[in-house]
């Protein structure tokens, strides 16, 4: 098993930037892929980005393709997500999650079994 904390969550204003980082302690990190999903009031959890356990590929919703970038340090088992020009639609509580590699389909959630508690990010605007 593997248990996610999250970090980095916050208000920032519209074109700002913000770091999220997710820990893992717990099984070995190199065993599974890494993403990151997020939920808005009102709104189903969506997929934002992932990556590989390898930390070599990359995927990335459309609405945040250019604008976040999902890394990972397996020497440190963390995982982040830099998010830069952010806008007021990407509020919303993210969330950590890791599959293992086996089973792993970067973007469906279910492939995903463990997951963080979530951070906040609030865009004003």
């Amino acid at each position: 098993q593997v248990q996610l904390v999250e970090s980095g969550g916050g208000l920032v204003q519209a074109g700002g930037s913000l770091r999220l980082s997710c820990v893992a302690s717990g099984d070995i990190y190199t065993e599974y892929g890494t993403g990151w999903f997020r939920q808005a009031p009102g709104k189903e959890r969506e997929f934002v980005a992932a990556i590989s356990w390898s930390a070599g590929p990359t995927y990335y919703a459309d609405s945040v393709k250019d604008r976040f970038t999902i890394s990972r340090d397996n020497a440190k088992n963390t995982m982040y997500l830099q998010m830069n020009s952010l806008e007021p639609e990407d509020t919303a509580v993210y969330v950590c999650a890791a599959g293992p590699r086996s089973k792993w389909f970067p973007r469906f959630a279910d492939k995903y079994p463990y997951w963080g508690q979530g951070t906040q990010v609030t865009v004003s605007s």
